[in-house]
């Protein structure tokens, strides 16, 4: 059975967005949308469900490293209910603990400096987030 997914790095200013192949096997960056508001977050991401049509969604959520829920999880479970008033589709969340740190060295690897290209770490962590889920989901 098919199922792409569309993973979601939540920002204040910007989104990280990657999403799989329609095996639901690999991860890819997609895109960083650049956003003012939580509406103005949750028009750009709607724009980009309706583009993409995934089987569902997959959050980023910051949990400690003790496992209990950090304050950015109530930002985010308020962008989460937004969308769900417009997707149907099922919504996943994952921890996204130390994914922007994780990407920060992916690209600090490839010889690229993270200053100015934020976006890039945000798009990368969208990949990690989604890489996480699929291999905690694989049947």
């Amino acid at each position: 059975m098919n199922k792409t997914f569309l993973a979601i790095d939540f920002g204040t200013k910007r989104v990280g967005l990657a999403k799989s192949d329609p095996l639901g096997i690999i991860a890819s960056a997609l895109e960083t949308l650049s956003v003012k508001s939580m509406r103005d977050s949750v028009e750009q991401v709607l724009t980009v469900i309706a583009e993409v049509s995934p089987d569902a969604l997959v959050v980023g959520y910051p949990l400690h490293d003790s496992g209990a829920r950090s304050t950015k999880c109530d930002e985010i479970d308020q962008f989460i209910e937004q969308i769900k008033k417009q997707y149907d589709g099922p919504v996943h969340t994952v921890d996204e603990s130390h994914t922007s740190d994780e990407a920060k060295g992916i690209v600090q690897a490839h010889g690229k400096k993270t200053g100015k290209k934020k976006g890039r770490i945000d798009r990368i962590a969208a990949v990690l987030i989604l890489e996480r889920f699929l291999t905690e989901n694989q049947t």
